[in-house]
């Protein structure tokens, strides 16, 4: 009867092995609730297996003579180890913020000049008159700069026009930039609200329409945040649109960020509440939840992005709401804004595209027509292209080089 013990004994050691070893294969998925149907999981890059001490297999302690094992500790609570690369896989470590747009400023030069070269030539002509007024409106409008702000700039270049007449190329260019930076509103915060505070993460939500690049956004967001030293954690709340949450862990595992996701299709609510006390548990200093593209002319879909703001909010206020906006929507982009101001309190503007296609002026426009400042710009595809919005910069980089 012994003998039989010990062998249903060893076969159990066997089977708890065997599990063990299957479980600890493929990517780490740590439940946070005990809600199957939710299935909201914490993802993070796989941490190296731990290695497991050997012990003594065959025979019952008391069998081979050997003293009684001391009954086991109670398990301490369960902790997430740090997110720490498989072998042969690097964290990247990306640039700070600091400086961003000045190193993107020759790119914002090359794809936007078309601006600046036009008004420098209008600008540098001997006499200027109703003409080349009209001609400098123009090619404001055409880089969708809008009415209000080129009837703006127009005005303040032509009280100048006695200075223009007998300016240089290089003065020509610095009134220019100085004249667009002033319409850019280099008064407006731009500050972004990633800072922790009384306890909790800043808690970052993203909102913007389908096909704006708002999962894109979000995790070169990241890769700004860990580039200047602060813990992130992500939230993939856009559950209707598939292989979102891939593509956000995606991002996040290159950096070493955890990501926050549910099943396709399921609450985002839920999804966007787990990342927030995920974050606040972890003591992370930032919080970004990527959220469904709403179509903005369906009011429903507009509600329910209100619901997940009053729901993030039980566990940790909202300190920034970043609305992701396609530069090259020109007109319609400002309608988004506007019924996405209505459905939450829009913080700042991202404008993504600002590319070869794209119209640079969509800036002063934005920030005239609704009172949002814009607070990050891409201009690239590249993981690194998005920058915080700096205003002189950016109208160097319109203005183009200097002759």
């Amino acid at each position: 009867m012994e003998f039989v013990l010990i062998a249903i004994a060893i076969l159990v050691v066997a089977l708890v092995a065997g599990v063990g070893l299957l479980v600890s294969k493929g990517r780490r998925l740590t439940r946070l609730d005990d809600d199957a149907a939710s299935g909201t999981t914490l993802t993070r890059p796989r941490p190296p297996a731990p290695v497991e001490e050997p012990r003594p297999t065959g025979a019952s302690a008391s069998g081979l003579g050997l003293p009684p094992e001391a009954p086991e500790a109670e398990a301490p609570p369960v902790e997430l180890p740090p997110a720490e690369a498989e072998p042969g896989l690097v964290f990247e470590t990306p640039p700070p913020s600091t400086g961003r747009l000045l190193r993107l400023r020759s790119r914002l030069a090359r794809s936007q000049s078309s601006l600046g070269r036009g008004l420098l030539t209008v600008l540098a002509r001997e006499k200027l008159t109703e003409d080349d007024w009209e001609e400098v409106e123009e090619t404001l409008l055409a880089a969708d700069v809008g009415v209000g702000a080129t009837t703006q700039i127009v005005e303040r270049l032509r009280t100048q026009s006695m200075v223009l007449a007998t300016a240089s190329g290089p003065e020509l260019r610095d009134l220019l930039v100085r004249e667009l930076t002033a319409a850019l509103g280099p008064d407006l915060d731009r500050t972004l609200g990633t800072d922790r505070h009384g306890g909790h993460p800043g808690v970052v939500l993203v909102v913007g329409v389908n096909g704006a690049g708002k999962t894109t956004t979000v995790g070169k967001l990241a890769r700004v945040l860990v580039g200047d030293g602060k813990s992130v954690v992500l939230g993939a709340a856009d559950t209707f649109r598939a292989a979102a949450a891939d593509q956000l862990e995606t991002w996040g595992e290159r950096v070493g960020v955890l990501t926050v996701r549910g099943r396709e299709g399921g609450d985002p609510a839920s999804v966007a509440f787990e990342a927030a006390r995920t974050g606040t548990e972890a003591e992370a200093d930032t919080v970004v939840i990527d959220t469904a593209g709403r179509l903005h002319t369906k009011s429903g879909l507009m509600d329910e992005l209100g619901k997940v703001k009053r729901v993030v909010e039980k566990v940790a206020p909202v300190t920034e709401v970043l609305l992701v906006l396609d530069a090259t929507t020109g007109q319609n982009g400002v309608v988004q804004a506007r019924v996405f101001t209505e459905a939450v309190a829009v913080t700042g503007v991202v404008l993504t595209k600002l590319d070869g296609t794209a119209k640079g002026g969509i800036v002063v426009r934005v920030q005239n027509e609704l009172g949002i400042p814009v607070k990050l710009i891409g201009l690239g595809e590249g993981p690194d292209d998005l920058a915080p919005f700096e205003p002189r910069a950016f109208a160097e980089g319109l203005v183009g080089g200097e002759d």
